[in-house]
């Protein structure tokens, strides 16, 4: 079983925010499986299971805030004994640029607090990840602030594709079973 989780906050106020594109990206491949997601209330996430090459595929939105997912998924990898290497996540970088993906096998969390808390509870930085640019603010904004706005209005086309490319890149991994490391740049 793999187990794709897309990391961000719950409640509409952080819906559509640039700290939510993990959330975005599985509501993306939820729409390409025709599915839906459940709340399961025991395991405080948003939880959608299906088959892909006859392989059963978890994709998971912890509902605990950003900072707490690392106890989501802790308890997700235990309760299905899912071998670690078959964890993905999938979240926010800020230091990456707008329309920039890179995915990466293992790491430190860069100080990405979900990855980090995630690092923390199954105690191994080996864990696969696809990292998102949102980049940074090119004001005074502060970084805690920035990710929780809204995309501007000349960033939505663009992460919008980015959205699409990363589903598109995780469903061919799926298939192929494999995960590889690498840079994608959108523009």
């Amino acid at each position: 079983m793999k187990m794709i989780v897309g990391l961000g906050n719950p409640g509409e106020k952080y819906k559509n925010t640039r700290h939510n594109v993990g959330f975005l990206v599985l509501d993306e491949l939820a729409r390409h499986f025709g599915a839906t997601f459940k709340l399961e209330k025991k395991f405080e996430a948003e939880i959608l299971k299906t088959t892909l090459t006859g392989e059963e595929v978890l994709l998971v939105k912890p509902m605990a805030f950003m900072n707490l997912s690392g106890s989501v998924v802790r308890d997700l990898v235990n309760f299905y004994k899912i071998d670690l290497s078959d964890v993905w996540v999938i979240y926010d970088d800020i230091d990456l640029p707008l329309g920039e993906i890179r995915v990466r096998k293992e790491g430190r969390s860069g100080g990405h607090k979900g990855l980090e808390s995630i690092i923390e509870e199954l105690k191994t930085d080996q864990i696969s990840r696809i990292k998102i640019g949102i980049g940074r603010p090119d004001d005074e904004r502060e970084a805690e602030d920035y990710v929780l706005e809204s995309f501007e209005n000349d960033e939505l086309p663009i992460i919008k594709t980015v959205i699409s490319k990363v589903g598109e890149l995780v469903l061919v991994a799926l298939e192929q079973d494999n995960l590889d490391s690498k840079s994608i740049s959108i523009i």
